[in-house]
């Protein structure tokens, strides 16, 4: 395994908010309260084990016992569950949606990120224990974005989902209509044992349990539960009794929306585009038909778009009654979190990490510790063979990372032997209107204008001179520039970094459990640098 790197801020995937809040910009201190140095766990831990209400700790330990009652639970699984009783005891988490078959290759990294950081936290606090959380997003309602995966630059589709796909939680949808996506897919790996132990994790997840969460479920801990992996589905009302009172702050109050608008206003101010904008109200009704915002008009209480509502008795009835009804969304889903996890850190995405870092005003506002944020690792896995095509054509990394043109053009203009460049013959021709210039300022302002739009005109004439002299070379080079753009295209799917447009199975079915075992090896979740692995020899 060889291992390259490259800073993110020069990879041209990242925003400028992640790449200012990676270099501890000033300007974005407040928006968030440690940053992620191993150092900064110390007071972390101190504070969370203060603020946090162990009770809830039991709770948290009953449900996840009975949500893996049915599931081949690994010892060290078994043992981290068992010690979230224990006030000792820290979370890690990550996120992500119930994505058909784990979706794109990056849903891998966000779960090794949280691995590896749980393991140097354990070296470094080991008076204490930290256990490695997979949050899976049951209450999430956009089929759109997690029905299907890319495999070979194909796409797997669900098509046949229950009726209910896009008007209730995902997790609660029927794996009905995934036998066809299963054919398909085993069509496409075709035979070996990799590909074998492929299609038994998709048949044992999807067409041997009844809905998505469950084999989720099951499916991450196929893949995961030998290092300890913890995942929870929060949906349970046990859990969410935990949380009413500060959905009942949200309903009377609107306490979310005060504290992130402002926080949003001042993010906008600094230049950042913000990644989500708040409602009144951040929370939905749920139910096994619909997940729907709950507006407020007036005095009254309304589900958008159905025909329920309450009075504010009644709807505070309901919350106490149905505490599991009441499913926070994107601005409020990170409280919950907070609130019935003793946890330490969340580990996200670039985009992610941007909604979280409008929070820390509402959370204070609760009295919720604030976690640390850390972006998951990013990388590029390549072949031995992919590698050496790519020194062969003279490509280094920073440059595979180019926009295509721009690595064409660059390219081409290096290997051809002319030069393509007429800075040279511009620079001379400015030299020249400068006497013109001065001739100009003799006479009247009519000529002045003359030259300089004969200026304009000559040095538009050699720049489209060099386009089509640069067009020529590009033809006449077409096999380097074939090469080129077949190595960018396979390791830039549709032009876009491989970890968001990937699946995991078309490295697996190449390297197998090598996959996992490489990247936990190679992926330091407190390394801010863009990884790119290499498998195999030449």
């Amino acid at each position: 395994m060889a291992i390259e790197q490259i800073p993110y801020s020069e990879t041209n995937y990242f925003s400028d908010l992640i790449l200012d809040y990676l270099s501890e910009k000033e300007e974005l201190k407040n928006f968030y309260k440690r940053f992620p140095r191993i150092d900064n766990f110390e007071a972390q831990i101190k504070e969370k084990s203060e603020s946090y209400d162990h009770k809830i700790r039991q709770d948290l330990f009953e449900v996840l016992t009975e949500q893996y009652r049915e599931l081949d639970v690994s010892d060290k699984t078994r043992k981290n569950i068992e010690v979230l009783k224990e006030k000792n005891t820290f979370t890690v988490v990550t996120g992500h949606q119930l994505n058909l078959f784990t979706g794109p290759l990056y849903f891998l990294y966000k779960i090794v990120s949280t691995i590896n950081l749980t393991s140097r936290l354990k070296e470094r606090y080991p008076e204490n224990d930290f256990v490695p959380v997979y949050w899976m997003a049951t209450e999430d309602h956009d089929f759109e974005e997690i029905n299907f995966f890319n495999l070979h630059g194909k796409k797997f589709k669900w098509n046949k989902a229950d009726e209910r796909a896009g008007k209730t939680a995902v997790g609660k949808l029927s794996t009905k209509g995934l036998k066809d996506v299963f054919e398909l897919f085993s069509a496409e790996l075709g035979g070996g044992e990799n590909a074998e132990k492929l299609k038994a994790l998709f048949e044992n997840a999807y067409l041997n349990h009844d809905n998505l969460t469950d084999a989720t479920r099951y499916l991450a801990n196929e893949i995961f539960g030998e290092y300890g992996l913890v995942i929870v589905a929060a949906g349970d009302a046990r859990l969410k009794n935990h949380f009413a009172p500060y959905a009942k702050n949200e309903l009377l109050k609107q306490v979310s929306y005060e504290k992130t608008s402002a926080s949003v206003e001042n993010l906008n101010s600094l230049g950042y585009n913000v990644q989500v904008n708040p409602r009144e109200i951040n929370l939905f009704y749920l139910n096994e038909e619909i997940r729907e915002r709950i507006i407020k008009r007036e005095d009254k209480y309304y589900v958008h778009e159905t025909e329920i509502s309450w009075s504010e008795d009644e709807i505070l009835n309901e919350l106490q009654q149905y505490p599991e009804r009441f499913s926070p969304n994107v601005m409020m889903r990170p409280l919950y979190q907070e609130v019935i996890l003793p946890n330490l850190c969340y580990i996200g995405g670039g985009g992610e990490l941007a909604y979280w870092l409008e929070l820390k005003d509402y959370f204070e506002a609760e009295k919720v510790m604030f976690p640390i944020l850390l972006l998951r690792n990013s990388a590029l896995l390549q072949s031995a063979k992919q590698n050496y095509k790519r020194e062969r054509l003279d490509i280094s990394i920073p440059e595979l990372f180019l926009k295509q043109h721009e690595l064409i053009n660059r390219k081409v203009r290096k290997i051809s032997n002319i030069d393509i460049d007429f800075s040279p013959q511009k620079e001379h021709l400015v030299k020249q209107f400068q006497e013109m210039y001065e001739l100009a300022e003799k006479t009247d302002q009519s000529f002045l204008g003359a030259v300089k739009a004969q200026e304009v005109k000559q040095l538009k004439g050699l720049d489209n001179l060099e386009k089509r002299l640069l067009k020529a070379q590009k033809r006449k080079l077409k096999d380097e520039v074939e090469r080129i753009t077949e190595i960018q295209n396979d390791l830039f799917p549709n032009r876009s970094l491989q970890e968001r447009q990937t699946n995991f199975s078309e490295f697996y079915d190449e390297y197998g459990e090598d996959l996992i075992t490489q990247l936990l090896n190679n992926l330091d979740p407190l390394d801010a640098n863009f990884k790119i692995l290499t498998f195999g020899k030449e």
